[in-house]
């Protein structure tokens, strides 16, 4: 997909999943995730590597986020399944902020320390946003270390997704292996 194009679509991802919790709509994040990754991936040379980092990002962000939660650090809008785990709507930003490490992102995967430092900043700094501007989530005092947690799970995550993203694109990029002929 254009670098553009999936740029802007994870945005819109973003803006829906983000201000649909802030409104109680759970739904619309993951909705237009559904419409970004169904066009995506019918545009995509890369749909294997894709699905793969997709499914390791909603793990990871799982995990991060259902910690958060479970700790009391972080509560999100529209907390659905549950209170305690990651509501839907950020694992459908997890999952299409996966969509974009081969795309849009692609420059990033090449210096995965880049990439874990810049998780570690920008990523609170998005849910602070989330939570600040649209009242997708508030974080326990002191917010700090709310947000330092939140930054190490970036960080973490950041590296195994961009480590992924290089060995997948580069085993999806080396020719198929010819078998061995011999000579009559």
């Amino acid at each position: 997909m254009h670098f553009w194009i999936n740029f802007i679509a994870f945005q819109l991802v973003w803006f829906a999943a983000v201000g649909g919790a802030s409104y109680g709509h759970a739904w619309a994040g993951p909705l237009a995730f559904v419409l970004f990754a169904v066009a995506h991936l019918v545009i995509t040379p890369r749909v294997n590597g894709d699905l793969r980092l997709m499914l390791v990002a909603i793990v990871l962000g799982t995990l991060a986020d259902s910690l958060m939660a479970a700790s009391g650090l972080a509560v999100y809008a529209a907390p659905v399944p549950s209170a305690q785990l990651a509501p839907i709507w950020i694992i459908a930003l997890w999952a299409g902020f996966a969509l974009t490490l081969n795309h849009s992102l692609a420059w990033m995967t090449r210096r995965p320390l880049l990439a874990a430092l810049l998780g570690a900043t920008l990523g609170p700094l998005s849910y602070l946003g989330a939570g600040r501007v649209w009242g997708a989530v508030s974080f326990a005092e002191p917010m700090l270390r709310s947000l330092f947690v939140l930054g190490v799970c970036w960080l973490v995550a950041l590296l195994v997704l961009c480590h992924l993203a290089v060995r997948w694109r580069r085993r999806s990029e080396s020719p198929a292996p010819f078998p061995l002929m011999r000579a009559p």
